[in-house]
C-alpha cells in the first residue's frame, strides 16, 4: 500500500508547491468545521444560516491571511523530506499568529463573522493538521529511502554502542538518517541499571558492561563505538579491556573539548589509541612561574619541527612570549608548525630559521640578532638503530651540537638552556643513548662555570612522536601485518607528547641550575601486550588475523629502559610527579677532553666500529653496549 502511495507522491512532486498550498487551504476549511462541531449544539445549529455565512466569510479571510503569513516567512521554500521537530514548531506559531491577526481585524473593522473562540479552536487545529500531514509524507519518503538502502545494503556493519547519552542519540541519530546502509544498531550498553531495556531512538539498551561479550557474540557485532566521552580514565581501561576480547573493532568519541568543538560524531569517532589503553591519569603539571619566566621574553626552541620541539612552542605561545624563535634544519616540519601558530594566534610575533646546530657561525649570528632570554634545546638524532649504524653523525649533531648551542647560550648571556633528554641516557646501551648522556655530562659541568642557568629534562617514550612504536603497530595492522615485536618481554615507559612538553616548562619554574629533572611514569607497558591489545581493539585476533612477528633486539636496544642512574639518587620537588637527581661531579676540563677524543673520531671517518665503541666506554663510563640485547 505504502509503493502505491510512494510512486504517487513521486509522480506528483513537480506540483509540490501547487499541492501543499491546497493541502494547507483544506486544513485550514476542515479545521473550522471541526471546530463548529465543539461549539455547536447540534447539526442543525451547524448548518443554520447563520453559522454557514459568517463561518464562510472566516474561512475566506482565514485562507488569505494564512497564505500571507506562510509566504512571509518562507514555509513553503521547506523541503519536507528534511524537515526537523523546529519547522514543525514554526508551522504551529504560524498558525496561533494567523490566527491573532484575524481577531486583530475582527475586532478592529468589527467584522460580522463568527466568535474569537471558534477562530482560537480552529488555529489549534490548522497547526495540527499541516503538521501531522507533513509528517505523515515526511515519513513515507524517508522509510522509502531507509528501505532502499537497507536493500542495497549487502556489507553492513553490526554496530553496537557503548554509553546512552545525549552523544549516542545524535550517533543512531545520523546512522538512521544516512549510514544505514553502512551500519545496523543492534542495541545500547550502559552500566545505569535502571536505563536498561528502554530504548534510545527506537534502539533498545542490553545491559551493562558485564554483558559486553555475550551481546557481540549473540549478535555477531563487527564494530562497537565507544560513545562515553566523560569517562575517568580506570573505567575506561577496564571497559575497554573487556571490548578486547569481543573481536570487534572498536572507535573512541574525542574528548568533551572536541565534542563542543565539532559536533559532527560521527566523523570524529576514532580508532583506539595507547592512552586510551594504558588506563592512567595525564600527569598535570602545575604552571607556578611559567608565565612570569615566558611572558614578554625571546624564547628560542631548536629542532622545533620535531615532534617535542613544535609541542613545546604550542605550548610557549599561549604564555605570551615577546618573540618565539623556531630554529629547525628540515624546513617541512617547520613550515608545518609555522602555519598552525600563525593560524591559531595571528598577532604573536612567530619567527622561523632555518638553521643547523653543527653551523658555529649561523648561531653566533641568530643569538647575536634575536638575544633570546629562554632555549629550548630539542634538535637531535633520535632513532637508535640508525644512530647505531651511523654513529659519526650522531656524534657531529648530538654531541657537538649540543655543544656548540651550550656555548652560545653561555657567550649571550642566555637566562636558561634546557637540554631534552631521555630514559636511554641512562647506563646507556646505544650510541644514541650515550651521546645524550655526554650533553647531560655537558650540561651540568657547563652549569658550574656559567651565569647561564643549565638544566636537561629527562623523560621515556613519547606516544605519537615520530617514529615512536604506535604509529608503526597500527601501520602494520592497516596493511594486514605481521606486527613486528623485537622481544616478547620487552618494556618501556610512555608519556604523551602535551605531558612531556609540559615538564620541559615546569622545569624552568623550578629550576635553579644543573638539575636532570625526571617525570614519574608509572608502570612501564609490555610492548608486547600492547601489540595485542590494538590488534584485538581494532577487530583482529592476534596470530590469526595479524600475526605479531618477534624479530630480535635490535643492536643498542634494551629490554628495559631505566629513568635514573643508581648513583645518582632522587630528590623531590614540590609536584610530587617530578623528581631531580643527584648532579654528578664533573668539570669543563674533563669534559674538553672527552670531545677531543670524539673530534678524533670525526676526523678518522674510517675508524673501525669496535674503536668507536672504546672511545665511547672510555669516556662515558655508564655505557654499556654488551648489554644491549639482554
Amino acid at each position: 500500500m505504502y509503493k502505491i502511495m510512494i510512486n504517487k507522491l513521486k509522480k506528483l512532486s513537480k506540483y509540490q508547491n501547487i499541492l501543499i498550498i491546497v493541502a494547507d487551504i483544506m486544513c485550514i476549511v476542515a479545521s473550522y468545521i471541526m471546530g463548529l462541531l465543539i461549539i455547536t449544539t447540534s447539526f442543525s445549529e451547524m448548518f443554520s444560516e447563520y453559522y454557514i455565512k459568517r463561518t464562510s466569510t472566516i474561512i475566506a479571510i482565514s485562507i488569505v491571511v494564512y497564505q500571507i503569513i506562510f509566504h512571509i516567512a518562507g514555509s513553503y521554500k521547506h523541503i519536507i523530506r528534511y524537515e526537523e521537530a523546529k519547522d514543525y514548531a514554526i508551522y504551529m506559531i504560524l498558525s496561533v499568529v494567523s490566527s491573532g491577526i484575524i481577531i486583530v481585524f475582527r475586532q478592529m473593522f468589527r467584522l460580522p463573522i463568527v466568535s474569537r473562540r471558534l477562530i482560537f479552536l480552529a488555529s489549534l487545529f490548522i497547526g495540527l493538521l499541516m503538521v501531522s500531514y507533513r509528517v505523515f509524507i515526511r515519513f513515507l519518503l524517508v522509510y522509502d529511502d531507509q528501505n532502499a538502502k537497507e536493500m542495497s545494503a549487502k556489507n553492513s556493519k553490526n554496530l553496537l554502542i557503548i554509553g546512552a547519552g545525549n552523544a549516542a542519540h545524535e550517533i543512531i541519530k545520523t546512522i538512521h538518517q544516512n549510514l544505514r546502509s553502512e551500519y545496523n544498531i543492534i542495541g545500547i550498553i550502559d552500566d545505569n541499571k535502571r536505563k536498561k531495556n528502554y530504548t534510545i531512538s527506537g534502539v533498545k539498551i542490553l545491559g551493562n558492561r558485564n554483558d559486553i561479550i555475550n551481546v557481540c557474540k549473540e549478535k555477531k557485532v563487527d564494530i562497537i563505538f565507544f560513545s562515553i566521552a566523560n569517562i575517568d580514565v580506570k573505567n575506561k581501561k577496564d571497559i575497554l579491556r573487556i571490548c578486547q576480547e569481543t573481536n570487534a573493532k572498536v572507535r573512541i568519541l574525542p574528548g568533551i573539548k572536541e565534542i563542543i568543538r565539532d559536533k559532527k560524531l560521527i566523523d570524529n569517532l576514532r580508532d583506539v589509541e595507547i592512552e586510551d589503553i594504558l588506563g592512567r591519569e595525564p600527569v598535570k603539571l602545575g604552571g607556578k612561574n611559567i608565565e612570569e619566566i615566558i611572558k614578554g621574553r625571546v624564547v628560542l626552541v631548536t629542532g622545533a619541527g620535531g615532534s617535542i620541539g613544535s609541542e613545546l612552542c604550542r605550548q610557549i605561545i599561549k604564555f605570551n612570549p615577546k618573540n618565539l624563535v623556531m630554529l629547525d634544519i628540515y624546513e617541512n616540519n617547520l613550515y608545518d608548525i609555522q602555519q598552525e601558530l600563525k593560524r591559531s594566534f595571528p598577532k604573536k610575533n612567530i619567527t622561523t630559521v632555518i638553521a643547523s646546530i653543527r653551523d658555529e657561525k649561523r648561531l653566533d649570528e641568530i643569538f647575536s640578532k634575536y638575544n633570546p632570554y629562554l632555549v629550548f634545546h630539542a634538535a637531535a638524532h633520535k632513532h637508535v638503530p640508525l644512530m647505531e649504524e651511523s654513529p659519526i653523525e650522531a656524534i657531529k649533531n648530538n654531541i657537538f651540537g649540543t655543544y656548540n648551542v651550550i656555548n652560545v647560550c653561555d657567550k649571550y648571556k642566555v637566562k636558561r638552556f634546557i637540554q631534552i633528554s631521555t630514559d636511554k641516557a641512562v647506563n646507556p646501551t646505544n650510541i644514541m643513548g650515550a651521546t645524550k648522556r655526554m650533553c647531560e655530562m655537558m650540561v651540568q659541568a657547563k652549569n658550574s662555570v656559567s651565569d647561564t642557568e643549565y638544566v636537561a629534562v629527562r623523560f621515556g617514550n613519547v606516544l605519537g612522536s615520530n617514529g615512536s612504536v604506535v604509529p608503526l603497530f597500527k601501520k602494520q595492522i592497516a596493511e594486514g601485518g605481521p606486527v613486528t615485536v623485537t622481544h616478547k618481554e620487552i618494556t618501556r615507559f610512555f608519556m604523551t607528547i602535551p605531558e612531556a612538553s609540559s615538564l620541559v616548562l615546569q622545569a624552568i619554574a623550578d629550576a635553579k641550575g644543573g638539575e636532570i629533572f625526571v617525570l614519574d611514569m608509572g608502570k612501564p607497558v609490555k610492548i608486547y601486550d600492547l601489540a595485542v591489545s590494538l590488534i584485538k581493539l581494532s577487530g583482529y585476533v592476534p596470530n590469526e588475523d595479524i600475526e605479531i612477528k618477534i624479530t630480535g633486539l635490535r643492536p643498542g636496544e634494551k629490554l628495559y629502559e631505566e629513568l635514573l642512574m643508581g648513583e645518582e639518587g632522587l630528590q623531590k620537588t614540590e609536584n610530587d610527579k617530578i623528581f631531580v637527581a643527584k648532579p654528578m661531579d664533573i668539570t669543563m676540563n674533563e669534559i674538553t677532553s672527552k670531545l677531543d677524543k670524539f673530534n678524533e673520531i670525526i676526523e678518522n671517518e674510517n675508524l673501525p666500529k669496535e674503536k668507536i665503541i672504546e672511545i665511547f666506554k672510555e669516556n662515558i663510563p655508564t655505557y654499556m653496549p654488551e648489554k644491549g640485547g639482554n
